[in-house]
């Protein structure tokens, strides 16, 4: 198959792609690329890299931006963060990115622990989380040509733990290559609708 990563130069996508490579094309793209550089918070970005590389048979969603930091001193601007990019990111590439899946293709999105397991400062992980997880439930029952979405939901990475240790005391840190399993899962297997928890 044809799989498209949005994220691929980061943690995780790089990650997904070791993975999927076993088996499938990849094609890397992230805001960094140079051979295919995408903004996911510009439909036209979004438009023009599906343009360039043609029908794919999988999108994976493996990026998106958050605010952290406390509640009482949170401004709106602030919470669009999350909402301008992780989710309506995630949510602009699956509209988008529908039109150049063949028949019988996949998006796999990506959501976060902290929408089912709140911490300080994270309200706004929270809600977009959840709201990633609603979306791809909604999208699930609509998508046509046996189109299939899933979202995974991965706790802290081991990776990530030297950043972001002290946000997630307590917390058991998942290992990238685990957490990428599921996105093959999404992409390789038969379900939608499905949330992938790795914790």
């Amino acid at each position: 198959m044809k799989v498209l990563v949005i994220g691929a130069s980061g943690t995780v996508g790089k990650a997904v792609v070791t993975e999927l490579a076993k088996r499938h094309e990849i094609i890397a793209a992230s805001r960094s690329s140079a051979t295919h550089p995408v903004d996911v918070m510009q439909p036209a970005s979004i438009e023009a890299l599906f343009q360039k590389i043609g029908k794919v048979d999988a999108i994976v969603a493996a990026t998106g931006d958050l605010h952290f930091g406390p509640l009482t001193e949170m401004t709106g601007e602030q919470f669009r963060v999350g909402l301008n990019s992780k989710l309506m990111g995630q949510v602009e590439l699956t509209l988008i990115g529908q039109k150049y899946l063949h028949d019988g293709g996949s998006i796999t999105l990506t959501s976060g622990i902290v929408g089912e397991q709140p911490i300080r400062l994270g309200a706004n992980a929270t809600a977009v989380n959840k709201a990633v997880e609603g979306f791809a439930l909604g999208a699930a029952i609509e998508l046509p040509r046996g189109i299939r979405i899933n979202v995974v939901n991965a706790s802290v990475l081991q990776e990530s733990m030297p950043a972001y240790g002290p946000y997630f005391v307590g917390f058991e840190p998942v290992p990238a290559a685990r957490v990428a399993l599921a996105y093959a899962r999404s992409v390789d297997g038969a379900q939608t609708g499905q949330v992938y928890r790795v914790w």
